[in-house]
């Protein structure tokens, strides 16, 4: 007979159980749900330890992130459905080099301190009346409310988020570059979007990247390299925003260095030998300190 079935049969009822002064029934501390953005702070933190490691055995993660596997199956089929990952038999593997970049939703929230920080810094240099060029980059996203407050100012993106945020703007007109649409980057690439860029010629552009080494770009994807280095041939001077976690890192496609840009905006978190090399490469390097997030 299966004795641990005859004690859950003969368990008392609720009502029968007293705590131990004999009070009633004894306090169970109810496990609070976690909320919807703490469970998408988590699994941000799964996808980047996968990223990271290339593969990880799921019931490792489950103790990595102290929760039951049950509940990092369900982490993994929602990462998975989102393709941000593969699920395998007991594994969650990484997809190469695309994981984290690929993900809008994640990167949008990303270092967030540090692309307002930055994005401010570079809000006073923007014009009325001028033309500015706008990567796909989320960096650029804490920019928007700025912008929103110019007047006649002209924006021309890849990046239908951009697009989206700043459609309602009564003093800015908005080009949105067709093309190609991911929907991985919410954005558009292809032969129309650097043709169009091509017939363009903008006052600044405003850009990030992927990964920065030793003063080199490099992206994922070849067909956003194209749509870069369409921008910093259409634009008069052109400024790089990069917070620190995407410096020391390289990317499948190399696409010159920090010498297009007129200068690199950055926090304070970018390691002192990045920095270094952006000096020496004879380009001025702007550091921000991030605001701390309110309790």
């Amino acid at each position: 007979m299966d004795v641990s079935a005859t004690h859950r049969a003969v368990r008392p009822a609720a009502s029968d159980r007293q705590d131990p002064k004999g009070e009633g029934e004894a306090a169970v501390p109810a496990r609070t749900r976690p909320s919807q953005a703490a469970v998408e702070e988590r699994r941000e933190a799964v996808l980047r330890y996968v990223a990271d490691h290339g593969e990880t055995r799921i019931d490792d993660l489950a103790r990595r992130f102290d929760v039951s596997l049950m509940t990092m199956h369900r982490d993994l089929d929602d990462l998975a459905g989102r393709h941000l990952l593969r699920k395998e038999r007991g594994r969650a593997v990484a997809f190469p080099a695309l994981t984290m970049e690929t993900a809008t939703r994640f990167r949008e929230n990303s270092a967030l301190a540090a692309k307002n920080a930055l994005c401010t810094a570079v809000a006073d240099r923007i014009r009325p009346g001028s033309t500015v060029l706008m990567d796909d980059s989320t960096t650029l996203f804490p920019l928007v409310p700025a912008l929103a407050r110019l007047d006649q100012l002209t924006v021309v993106t890849n990046s239908v988020g951009l697009a989206q945020r700043l459609g309602s703007a009564p003093g800015v007109n908005v080009t949105l570059l067709g093309g190609r649409y991911r929907g991985d980057f919410n954005s558009c690439t292809g032969p129309a979007v650097t043709r169009a860029l091509s017939q363009l010629h903008a006052d600044l552009a405003l850009m990030s990247a992927t990964a920065v080494l030793d003063g080199r770009l490099f992206h994922p994807l070849n067909d956003y390299v194209e749509v870069k280095l369409a921008m910093l041939a259409s634009a008069e001077q052109a400024l790089l925003l990069a917070d620190h976690t995407k410096f020391g890192k390289t990317a499948t496609y190399a696409y010159g260095t920090v010498a297009d840009y007129r200068a690199v905006i950055t926090d304070t978190g970018t390691p002192e030998a990045e920095l270094a090399a952006i000096r020496d490469l004879g380009v001025p390097v702007e550091t921000i300190e991030p605001e701390e997030p309110a309790p």
